[in-house]
Order: C-alpha cells, then structure tokens, then sequence
C-alpha cells in the first residue's frame, strides 16, 4: 500500500540539513508507518518534492512528471498534498525573476545576482507586494490536483494541510500574510471538500520554543513526528481506518487490485 505525498522541503529537512526521504523521522514515513499500524499492513511513502515548491509545481508534477502520473499515482490509496507552505511566502522579485537568477550567465554574474537577492530579501520581504504565489492561483492549482485524482482515480482520497508559521531570518523572521494563507487554506478545504490537517498548531509550539532548525523554517524531528502523527489520523479516518476493521483494509488494496 501506498501514499503519495507531494510536498516541498519541509518534507525531507530535518532539524539540521537535508535528509535522505526514505529516513524514518521524516514526516511522511511517520505517516505510514502510523498508518501501518492501523492497517496491520506494510505502506510506503511516495515522496515526491523540492525545495521552494508551490501548488503550482505540486501540479505539474503530477501532470508533466511521467514516473508520477504513470507509477506513482495510479497505484496510491490515498494522496496528501502538502503543498501551499511557500505560497504565502513575501519574496522581492516576481517568481519568473527569481527563478531566472539560476540562469545568468557568466557564473560571476549568476553568483553576484544572487548574492545581492539574499542580501535584500530579508529587509525587502516586510515590505514587498509579491507572494511566491498569489492565493488565486495557489487555490486553482489545488483545484486542479485534487480534480484530477478524483476524475482519474475516484474513491482515492486527498488530503491538504494548513500552512505552518515560520521565524525565517531570510524573511524577516515575521510570518508575513500567514494568518491569511491559513484562512484561505480552510475555505480551500471546506470548498473542496478536502480535509486538511493543521500544521500551525503542530509546529507553533515548537516554533515558539526555539525547537526547530536555525533556518526558522524546517522542522524538528518532535515536529516531524507530530505531522506524521496527525496526517495519519486524517487519513486514516479518509480511508476507514480509524475504527479498524475489514473496510478500511478494503478501501486500501481495492486500490492495488
């Protein structure tokens, strides 16, 4: 059995560098191995991420990345999209320009145009207009990823997550519109009729108390647990887990059959 979980860096950085995915602390391996428990059967996480990923890259993943869309979808029992974190994020330059730096040429400019992004960007994200993506667009490209599993793959469920906070020193240590991007995050939900799992309770108090990594974005491995833990129960309770018992079981390998 299998979770396909689509996500950004929270997913494999750890309270001190990147992880290998396939780590066990990691929060979607927490999430099957919970799950594991319940259905008194192996589940594996199908991890599919990169740093900085909005909604809108969780989209093309799953429509321009064949080994998803082809291996990893079709054989999923359910699908978590833990994307919408970076979205709220302040950023100086439109994405388009930001993203561009990476393909200046001579090296020295590329190094010298980014070097200078890094060093406004903490002072320029309090004040900055631009979100790495506007609400509109985080909203539709959720949309669409959980419109497609659902027209492709009907009965697997989707499970979306309530962006966390953040004390980032390269945004200004102040998580900017967040209070926002959770309130649009829930109407998501309800709209959809997706659940979603709330990450800003889970990770605040960790935050708050110093336990995270010094970047001010990244988890702890108590946080980690913590989302593992709690994206397991929603999706338990998604596929009838949550009581035990013969269907949830069924719902997990009708998938596979």
């Amino acid at each position: 059995m299998h979770v396909l979980v689509v996500a950004d860096s929270l997913a494999f950085y750890g309270p001190d560098q990147g992880e290998l995915s396939t780590d066990p602390r990691l929060y979607p391996n927490v999430l099957a191995a919970a799950l594991a428990r319940q259905a008194g059967e192996p589940v594996h996480a199908d991890v599919v991420a990169r740093t900085g990923w909005t909604a809108r890259d969780a989209w093309w993943a799953v429509t321009r990345d064949p080994h998803v869309y082809s291996v990893l979808l079709p054989r999923a029992s359910a699908v978590v999209l833990a994307v919408g974190n970076m979205d709220y994020m302040p950023t100086l330059l439109p994405t388009w320009l930001r993203e561009g730096i990476r393909f200046l040429r001579p090296p020295v400019v590329r190094r010298s145009a980014r070097s200078a992004y890094r060093a406004a960007q903490p002072l320029g994200s309090l004040v900055t207009p631009w979100r790495a993506l506007p609400q509109r667009l985080t909203d539709r490209y959720l949309s669409n990823c959980a419109g497609g599993v659902r027209y492709y793959h009907p009965g697997v469920p989707v499970v979306g997550v309530i962006p966390p906070p953040h004390s980032a020193p390269s945004y200004g240590r102040r998580p900017r519109g967040h209070v926002r991007a959770m309130a649009a995050a829930r109407a998501w939900g309800a709209r959809e009729n997706v659940p979603m799992a709330d990450l800003d309770v889970l990770v605040r108090p960790h935050l708050e108390a110093g336990r995270s990594n010094p970047d001010g974005m990244h988890f702890a491995w108590e946080t980690h647990s913590a989302i593992g833990r709690e994206l397991a129960r929603v999706v338990a309770a998604e596929l009838g887990l949550s009581t035990g018992g013969g269907a949830g079981l069924a719902a997990l390998t009708s998938n596979e059959s």
